[in-house]
Order: structure tokens, then sequence, then C-alpha cells
């Protein structure tokens, strides 16, 4: 099957390539089909690729990798044995650490010992060490503060931040001012307020006027594994004269950039892929990228809200869930296609550049 990547478009502009790039495996891993629903208590909670099944067929007293009775496609089904959130989580952290020590998995030398929740919308159903939630493409919830000033001669700035060179992932390259992942036992709020502190150092005067500004959602697939991420983000207006100061030892440098200069920062190979969507969506709200000057500005919009919850539609039941996993799966596999074809379609008839 063709995808939007397989024929690149002459009139596709440089910012809509670069919003694919972040949303690799929406627009062509999941299409591929190789990877088989991660299910807890008759949950879909990932994807898990054939890599990692692989190794998870070592531990069957742990994961079931089963076909349903009258379904087509197999499961990787934590053992409906484990009933409660202690006793799942304990289970896979036995075998991750096994993973870990056997030096398995690149994700797993990020190791942070660090805890997500895994949920479904019932609630949470286990927890995970961060680094490994991408090998069972769970669902990733972060935060993120758009850190901005109004420049009397410069107009509109943002402030960014460089990773430290010690960061386990993407070590050196730049990133929006403040982000952290939702650690478990916090809540969004509380995190941002957290991670401004520890990566900023900005007073609570000054955080005070933290303004939610919705959710940013892609699927990015790296050699680490599956990232099907939602982000949480936050605009804060800052003083001409305040300039961020990191206290945690996980960030070098910070500059503040035009806004214009900040676009141009996204397309450079030292910027985060994953904190790009978040700097473009506040362009977009500032209007330094409109439909005037982004011939691809509806795709680029889509792209920064990927539907994630309409690929997690797996059920499974004492009953129909064999069905059920075939009438989810195809009706994400169609939604999927659906919005290659306007992607496509789009494309060849908007007009601009950026």
């Amino acid at each position: 099957m063709t995808t939007a990547s397989d024929e690149p478009d002459p009139k596709m502009s440089r910012l809509l390539k670069l919003a694919q790039k972040f949303n690799c495996f929406y627009l062509n891993g999941f299409m591929k089909g190789d990877c088989r629903p991660f299910v807890v208590d008759g949950h879909q909670v990932g994807l898990v690729s054939q890599n990692v099944i692989e190794q998870l067929l070592k531990y069957p007293e742990v994961f079931h990798i089963r076909a349903p009775e009258h379904g087509k496609q197999k499961i990787v089904e934590l053992n409906p044995a484990f009933r409660d959130y202690n006793t799942r989580s304990q289970q896979v952290d036995t075998i991750l650490r096994e993973f870990r020590k056997q030096g398995m998995f690149v994700a797993l030398k990020g190791w942070r010992d660090e805890c997500y929740d895994v949920k479904s919308s019932t609630g949470s159903l286990l927890k995970m060490d961060r680094s490994a939630t991408c090998l069972f493409g769970v669902r990733n919830y972060g935060v993120e503060i758009n850190g901005y000033v109004r420049h009397p001669t410069k107009g509109l700035c943002i402030w960014l931040q460089q990773r430290s060179d010690t960061k386990q992932t993407w070590p050196g390259k730049w990133d929006n001012m403040v982000s952290g992942g939702l650690a478990v036992g916090y809540g969004v709020l509380e995190t941002a307020i957290k991670e401004a502190a520890e990566e900023a150092s900005i007073p609570g005067h000054l955080i005070k006027n933290l303004v939610s500004a919705g959710c940013v959602s892609f699927f990015f697939e790296s050699e680490r594994g599956l990232f099907p991420n939602t982000e949480f983000v936050y605009d804060l207006e800052l003083p001409e004269d305040f300039v961020p100061d990191n206290s945690d030892g996980e960030v070098q440098n910070f500059q503040l950039l035009p806004a214009h200069e900040c676009l141009e920062r996204v397309f450079m190979p030292d910027f985060k892929t994953t904190s790009c969507p978040v700097v473009i969506d506040f362009l977009i709200r500032h209007g330094i990228i409109t439909p005037e000057n982004e011939s691809n500005f509806t795709q680029v919009i889509e792209l920064l809200h990927v539907p994630l919850q309409s690929l997690y539609t797996y059920r499974t039941t004492p009953n129909d869930g064999a069905a059920n996993a075939h009438v989810t799966t195809t009706a994400a596999t169609t939604n999927q296609r659906d919005l290659n074809s306007s992607s496509n379609n789009k494309s060849s008839i908007e007009n601009g550049k950026l």
C-alpha cells in the first residue's frame, strides 16, 4: 500500500514534511499491521512490535500471546490472573529489569526509575518505567510550557532550552523551555509547576500566570520504540528581564529567539523531533504560521491532533472479543486511510509558501 511518504509530493511544504516525520508511525507504521494490541484487563492499552513479542514469548506465565477464538490476528495479553494494579506492576517490572540486565532493548538504556501509569478509559491498570513504555506502545502524557516575551523591538520571542549532554534521551538537542512527563502520582498542573521550578527556576509570582493552551498529540517511532504522545500545553508570558536558570542539571543552556527564528530552528537536526509539535502549535495560535504563508496549513493542523484514542479500541469480552477486535482494528485502519487520502487531495489544491 502506498503511503504519504512513499511518493514525495513536490508541492508538499517543509512544515508538512516535518509533521509527517513526528507522525511517522501514524502515517506509515500503523498501516503495515506488524504490531499487535497489548491488552490489560480486557482493554487495549498499547501496541507491541514483533521483535518485542519474540522476547515476551519467553514469559508465558506473564504474557499471553494468543489469537482469539474467532479472530485473525494475535494479541499480547497480560495474564488476566493478575487482578490488581500492584500485582500487574510487579510482574511486568520483574521482566523489564531482566531485559535491562541482558541489554535486550536500546530503550532500556534510558532507565529512569520513574514510572508512568498505563491507563484505560476506566483508570490506571499498572505502572511501568517510563523508558519501557515505548516497547509496548503505551500512550505517554507530558506537559510543555511555552515561555515567551513580547519584546519592544524584536516582537514575539520564545525561550528554548538546550538539553544536557548527559540526558538519557535526545542529549544536547534543543527543546521547549520546560517539558516533562506525567509521572505516577502527579497531576497535569502539578507537573507543570514542578518542572518549571526544576528546569527553569521560574518563581511562584510568575508561574501563577500559566495559561492552559490545550493539547497536541502525535505518533512517532524511533529505534527505541513507539511513542503515541499527548502533551498538555501551557503558555507563560515572561517579563523581558527574566532569564531561565536550570536547577536540576538537565539543561545546559537557554536561548531567547524571535518567533521567526524559532520557526527556522525546528527544521534543524539539532532540535528534538518530538518537541516540534508544541512549537508549531504555538506559532499557529499566535499568527506566525497562517493559511497565507503555509501551503499545507490544514494538513499540518490535523497532524498536531492525531486521534490516538481511535487506534486503541480493542476490547476482549467473554463472548465476542474476537469479533470486536476485527471491527475496531478495521475502523482504525479506515480512519487512517481517510486521513492519507485527505492529505494527498489537499496538497494538490492549496497554494502559498512558507
